[in-house]
């Protein structure tokens, strides 16, 4: 086995279904995002030119991004392949980690934009023990929060009109990906709107 690119809109479940991959394969995830905090913090020559982008509030350009996952994949952990999330988002950036390692699957995970909608505009949080609930699949309990306190928070940017963009932008990068990588014959579609354990299923049986 090869790399892994793991695909999926917000929302997807796409955080619980990468750990579990993780577990059963071994490959360690990669996480563009989470590499390019970890590269501002350190201070590395990277992540020094990175700073400066997001700082300006503009998109980090790819020959950055790709010098941070050339440095990723060369550590002894990526020996056997990685689990990219997240990336690529377009064409070129694919063609580009096409040289530098072999993606043995790609695996996007299809949830229906509605549902996606009711998932993610559904969510509440407890602002004084920090329990994650859902108006539809899981509610505050009628006695309130266990915690005695129930503080609702709501994220700004959970509402119908902000997730409808992200999905449109989602739609938008990874057509022409999904297409690219049908082409070489390793994008495998999976039904992400059933249970979790389901998926999870699906998923290890087209990496076996």
């Amino acid at each position: 086995m090869g790399s892994i690119v793991l695909f999926g809109p917000p929302g997807a479940g796409k955080g619980t279904q990468a750990q579990r991959i993780m577990d059963q394969t071994g490959l360690p995830q990669v996480s563009t995002g989470d590499m390019l905090r970890a590269a501002v913090k350190s201070g590395t020559p990277v992540g020094k030119e990175a700073k400066g982008y997001m700082e300006r509030g503009e998109l980090v350009p790819d020959q950055v991004i790709l010098a941070l996952i050339r440095d990723r994949i060369q550590e002894p952990d990526a020996a056997n392949g990685v689990m990219f999330d997240g990336f690529p988002r377009t064409v070129p950036q694919a063609v580009a980690l096409s040289e530098m390692t072999d993606i043995s699957h790609v695996l996007a995970i299809d949830v229906p934009d509605g549902r996606i909608v009711e998932r993610i505009c559904g969510r509440a949080t407890c602002g004084n023990c920090g329990t994650v609930y859902h108006d539809t699949f899981n509610p505050v309990p009628a006695s309130g929060c266990p915690c005695g306190d129930y503080q609702e928070k709501r994220r700004a940017d959970d509402n119908e009109g902000t997730v409808l963009n992200r999905l449109e932008a989602y739609h938008q990068q990874t057509s022409p990906l999904a297409a690219w990588y049908d082409e070489r014959g390793v994008f495998h579609r999976v039904d992400g709107d059933r249970a979790i354990d389901e998926i999870t299923t699906d998923l290890l049986a087209v990496l076996n």
